[in-house]
């Protein structure tokens, strides 16, 4: 393992419905080193998915700190952190979410001629990335022409492409049968092992959190059982 790369300290979250409020979160401490393979295991409502979006940056703790890759997250613009969102760090969704209309390969490429990247120059990395996921010949299809397992690896493709430091994974199986799902898992662990990428999961799946690490077990906001801390 490397240095820290993720610290969060403290982090609670509360919705507010009127003048009702809702603690999902409780008091949570989670780090991550660099080249490690987080699960953060929960029932639904147990506020993994929430911590989630906040270590990643996409939603603000309601108290608590977040520093990720060196940078206090309540500090940086949203523009910083779209930018690091481009280049440092990546975000996998239960849901592929492809844009339907692009092709396989023009929805991998996506994040980097976003960032203002030429094709010309990216090109041969979105291919590494997709010839190691086994997607190198449906680059030419659209995502309703993929399996279920094809999408999602073109998902975990397009994270790869822009040499993240860490990636994030929303429930990354959820929507797969049990062997799709088994097959990403597998996947993900040769992605972390390989590529030396660290992963941070969270998932209500006890067989797919074994393939990480470190599991940290979440319960009505609040870690019960696993080690937060490296």
């Amino acid at each position: 393992m490397g240095s820290r790369i993720l610290e969060a300290t403290g982090i609670k979250k509360t919705y507010l419905t009127g003048d009702v409020g809702t603690e999902v979160l409780k008091g949570v401490d989670v780090s991550v080193e660099e080249g490690e393979f987080v699960a953060v295991l929960g029932e639904s409502g147990s506020g993994k998915s929430t911590l989630l979006y906040i270590l990643a940056g996409i939603d603000s703790p309601s108290e608590g700190r977040v520093e990720l890759l060196g940078r206090d997250l309540s500090e940086v613009s949203d523009e910083e952190l779209a930018a690091m969102r481009r280049r440092e760090v990546s975000f996998v969704y239960q849901f592929d979410n492809l844009v339907p209309h692009l092709t396989t390969y023009e929805n991998i490429i996506l994040p980097l001629r976003l960032d203002g990247k030429k094709e010309k120059d990216c090109a041969e990395k979105v291919m590494d990335a997709c010839r190691f996921l086994g997607i190198e010949e449906r680059l030419n299809n659209l995502p309703r022409q993929l399996s279920g397992g094809e999408q999602q690896r073109a998902a975990l493709a397009r994270a790869l492409a822009t040499d993240p430091k860490l990636i994030f994974l929303d429930e990354p199986t959820g929507s797969l049968d049990k062997e799709r799902g088994r097959q990403v898992m597998e996947l993900l662990a040769r992605i972390n092992r390989e590529k030396g990428v660290a992963l941070v999961m969270v998932t209500h799946s006890a067989a797919h959190a074994a393939y990480a690490s470190r599991r940290i077990e979440l319960e009505d906001g609040r870690i019960v059982k696993g080690s937060a801390e490296f």
